[in-house]
């Protein structure tokens, strides 16, 4: 994994709060994220990932702090105000129709129509067009048993079903990819095959968001990890210098980062 620290920043958040009723899901959380880097975000049950997330993604409107894209302030006001400022996210659910097929899936939400008067009147689908790019996307990402572009999602397995989803978000990503908990569902070989499409993204110089559960994959994949605890950003660390056991440890609040000698990246805001 090569160094981020040095590359642009693409995507921050600073002092977001999310509250539903009494309880406080986000206390001032900050974020960032990079030019071509995967991050993970971790955390405890309650630490406020979900939140974080749902935020950055457009599901979710915070009630105080600001969102920059670029270096620029930014409402996000739903997930395809998202997706048209070039935030795409692979939910755990998925978000694919199962009786559609590969292309129609892809396209999903920004389906191309037909050149002049079929398309403008007509409101004809351009299925050849579709059909074209979404091959592109999927061999591009390395999925090359995927040749019959018309194939029903349905008849897919889980992990073919994955990189239809993640190739779509890497299609239209232009600034960067969510991707919440990918790998839940697979089993080993399924697995491995949506960790080297992460790579692919992020090769591509699209920085990635994992949240994920799974230590192991975490250190094998990201370059940082966002630790998230008790509604605030605790630290960042490198996975190349941090043990894993030490990264539990800071998620449950075992340890502090001082104790690890680490920097302390939650601000001390009321």
């Amino acid at each position: 994994m090569t160094s981020t620290n040095q590359q642009p920043l693409v995507m921050e958040a600073r002092g977001l709060v999310k509250r539903y009723g009494r309880v406080v899901a986000l206390d001032h959380a900050d974020f960032e994220i990079r030019a071509g880097e995967i991050l993970a975000v971790v955390g405890d049950n309650g630490a406020g990932k979900s939140s974080l997330i749902q935020c950055l993604a457009g599901a979710s409107h915070p009630d105080e702090g600001e969102i920059f894209i670029g270096g620029k302030k930014v409402v996000l006001d739903s997930p395809t105000d998202a997706r048209e400022r070039g935030i795409e996210t692979v939910f755990q659910s998925l978000a694919v129709s199962p009786g559609l097929d590969i292309a129609s899936n892809v396209f999903l939400g920004r389906e191309l129509r037909r050149p002049g008067f079929a398309g403008s009147v007509l409101r004809m689908l351009d299925k050849k067009r579709m059909r074209a790019e979404a091959l592109d996307a999927m061999s591009h990402l390395g999925l090359q048993t995927l040749q019959d572009i018309t194939q029903p999602v349905e008849t897919l397995s889980g992990g073919q079903r994955q990189g239809v989803a993640i190739a779509r978000a890497a299609a239209f990503g232009s600034k960067v990819v969510i991707l919440d908990e990918p790998t839940a569902a697979l089993g080993v070989k399924e697995s491995a095959r949506v960790e080297t499409l992460i790579k692919e993204i992020s090769a591509r110089g699209i920085p990635v968001i994992l949240i994920s559960h799974n230590m192991p994959q975490i250190f094998e994949i990201a370059d940082r990890i966002h630790i998230q605890r008790l509604g605030r950003r605790l630290a960042i660390v490198d996975t190349r210098e941090v043990k894993m056991s030490d990264t539990v440890s800071l998620m449950v609040g075992a340890v502090t980062p001082a104790e690890l000698g680490l920097e302390e990246h939650a601000a001390a805001r009321g």
